[in-house]
């Protein structure tokens, strides 16, 4: 099966004062210098570690420097699995984990969690409170975000 390339140039989502662009991609280059080999208009990697680039990553034009998928963030460390509780932030998801901890004077578990924020790229643009996002360690992209979102499963 043929990787998935954008064909043509299409102009990115503009929300911001500054203008928006990919890092890796050069807009004014020549169109039709050779038809030998269609090189993308879009920045797109394979993260690795079996997950597969989201659809909306390879064929959307949002920009977004902090997705490991379109930008400049490598996915290093550990990859965890959570229940969204919050998404109020702009491209920022709470992901709650709940664990058990033993208590070995009672010898019973009680229960905790960690609440761990966390980057949500635009490709992930349907997560909602409930869901399961799997989230993998990469490097601090502000106080308190050391987490991207990989993947992604909906609440039935």
């Amino acid at each position: 099966m043929a990787p998935r390339v954008a064909k043509e140039y299409v102009e990115c989502d503009q929300h911001e004062k500054a203008y928006q662009k990919q890092a890796a991609v050069f807009v004014a280059r020549k169109r039709a210098v050779s038809a030998k080999k269609a090189k993308s208009f879009r920045y797109v990697r394979n993260i690795g570690l079996g997950f597969k680039t989201p659809a909306a990553a390879i064929e959307g034009n949002f920009v977004d420097k902090k997705c490991p998928f379109t930008g400049n963030v490598s996915i290093r460390g550990k990859v965890l699995k959570g229940v969204v509780v919050s998404t109020k932030m702009k491209n920022n998801v709470v992901v709650r984990r709940d664990y058990l901890h033993f208590i070995t004077k009672y010898r019973r578990f009680e229960k905790r969690h960690k609440n761990i924020t966390a980057h949500c790229s635009p490709a992930f643009h349907g997560v909602k409170d409930g869901d399961v996002v799997t989230i993998g360690q990469c490097r601090p992209l502000c106080k308190t975000v050391k987490f991207n979102v990989v993947d992604h499963e909906t609440l039935r």
